[in-house]
């Protein structure tokens, strides 16, 4: 009998916060759902943070997760960006917690390095990468990229509980290119 985990991922902001929640069962996980919580309409930044608590509290209750994984902010020069992105960060941790839902932290290059082995990796190629790993169809990408975010919050710590294992075994980049034409992206 495999166990099944489900996973949330934040990718905190203070406009848009993304999400995403994995379903992990043994070794492979697939995406269950991903989506935004969209502040820009809303002016009041106290207000931003209840629609967030209020917003990751349904996403908790619908989903059920086991765990939560967040992007920790990173480091940059607007201290005024970096504390409201930490607010934002904190009221998501406090929903968990809220409901007992364990949190884990990742570094943005963590995240990256975890799906595109390239710590230095685009929100495009994170996408991308995702797009393949999680076999996702075209429709079922979002038009804003703080979901895929935080569903590449979602994949990071899932391949943190063990390194899925897969039937066939790479030498590289190019061994897997090589054995993988048929998932690839020509044009």
């Amino acid at each position: 009998m495999k166990t099944e985990k489900i996973i949330l991922g934040i990718d905190p902001g203070t406009n848009v916060m993304g999400y995403g929640v994995l379903r992990a069962t043994g070794n492979k996980a697939e995406m269950v759902a991903m989506g935004v919580i969209d502040m820009r309409r809303d002016s009041d930044p106290y207000l931003r943070l209840g629609k967030i608590h209020s917003r990751v509290t349904e996403i908790i209750d619908q989903f059920l997760p086991d765990e939560m994984a967040i992007e920790a902010p990173f480091f940059g020069k607007n201290v005024q960006s970096m504390l409201k992105l930490g607010r934002s960060q904190g009221v998501a941790i406090a929903a968990a917690i809220g409901h007992s839902v364990p949190v884990h932290e990742y570094a943005p290059m963590k995240i990256k390095m975890a799906i595109t082995g390239q710590g230095q990796a685009s929100k495009e190629q994170v996408a991308d990468m995702l797009k393949r790993l999680l076999r996702l169809n075209a429709d079922q990408m979002p038009k804003l990229m703080d979901a895929t975010d935080a569903l590449g919050v979602a994949y990071c710590h899932f391949m943190q509980q063990g390194r899925p294992v897969t039937d066939t075994h790479y030498n590289g980049w190019k061994d897997f290119i090589n054995k993988n034409q048929d998932r690839l992206c020509k044009g």
